[in-house]
């Protein structure tokens, strides 16, 4: 079972680093502002579909919710997706992909301004040198650019979405007990909404792009792996080996889209990507291990039944 979960999570992560490629592939095909409005208006009738069953008894809690549940997809799904969109049109996809690698230090920040996470020295240190490592990638390698105000605009774009998507990974702490379908379905409705204004706006200032026949290709495949299957999948994975061990495969997405970059993009990796990537990941590392030992010493030390939920 684990073996198949595994491969799961690094199909998923696959995924969903594809969607790096798949956007700078669509530069000149498909504008940004549309390509995030068709990504989430053609998958929202197929997650509805699959909820149909769900949907009906999920109503109430839906109604009750749903200003929380427009304002999380707006957040996550548009907010994100049109800054990540835009960001590739002035940067590359190994910077796109390394600077992802970020939002764990981002999910740490928000849930600690938000509600106060518990954090140890370990994490503390963890998240900075990952910090250190999305900054040196934004920087093109030299921090002598910070001084100077010199950021490449894709990559402030890109920063921009990465702290996007770690409020609304630390918001989802406050989510309704839905069943995942209908939260699905409804953060879709919430980001395709919220992304048509942004649609109009390209329009109205002649930069809408209408998609050709590799435009048409390219939104397919992001409504089909990154926006549903990989959401999908993902979810059996956790019901498989439980979130905590799952979550740390997220790891692998800026592996697999740096790999990509590569070999599909043919772009150049320099010595900066490679000190940047290990920063990322061994940062990350040393924050999991910090966390762990943290929360097995107050499983220690306050029973089991504090982690009955």
């Amino acid at each position: 079972m684990h073996r198949t979960a595994y491969v799961i999570l690094l199909l998923t992560m696959l995924f969903w680093a594809g969607n790096v490629i798949a956007g700078k592939l669509a530069v000149g095909h498909v504008s940004p502002m549309f390509l995030a409005m068709a990504r989430w208006g053609l998958a929202l009738p197929v997650l509805l579909a699959l909820g149909s069953g769900h949907l009906p008894k999920d109503m109430k809690l839906l109604r009750r919710h749903l200003p929380y549940l427009l304002l999380m997809g707006t957040l996550g799904f548009t907010a994100y997706s049109v800054a990540m969109y835009c960001a590739l049109l002035y940067t590359s996809a190994i910077n796109i992909s390394i600077e992802q690698g970020g939002m764990p230090l981002l999910v740490f920040v928000a849930s600690f301004v938000l509600f106060r996470t518990r954090v140890g020295v370990a994490q503390v240190a963890g998240f900075t040198l990952s910090f250190a490592g999305v900054m040196l990638t934004a920087l093109h390698g030299d921090f002598r650019r910070l001084f100077a105000l010199d950021m490449n605009f894709g990559d402030a774009l890109m920063l921009v979405a990465v702290v996007s998507y770690g409020l609304y990974t630390a918001a989802l702490r406050l989510k309704p007990k839905l069943h995942w379908s209908s939260l699905m379905a409804a953060l879709c409705f919430g980001g395709f909404i919220s992304a048509v204004p942004f649609a109009v706006a390209e329009a109205a200032l002649g930069s809408m792009i209408l998609p050709d026949w590799q435009g048409w290709v390219i939104i397919g495949f992001v409504v089909l792996f990154p926006s549903i299957l990989s959401q999908i999948l993902y979810i059996r994975a956790v019901e498989m080996i439980g979130a905590n061990r799952a979550g740390l495969f997220v790891n692998f997405m800026p592996l697999w889209g740096a790999l990509l970059a590569v070999l599909i993009l043919g772009e150049a990796v320099h010595l900066y990507h490679g000190v940047a990537l290990a920063m990322v990941l061994g940062g990350i590392m040393i924050a999991e291990y910090g966390g762990h030992r943290m929360a097995t010493r107050e499983a220690s030390t306050t029973g089991p039944e504090a982690d009955i939920r």
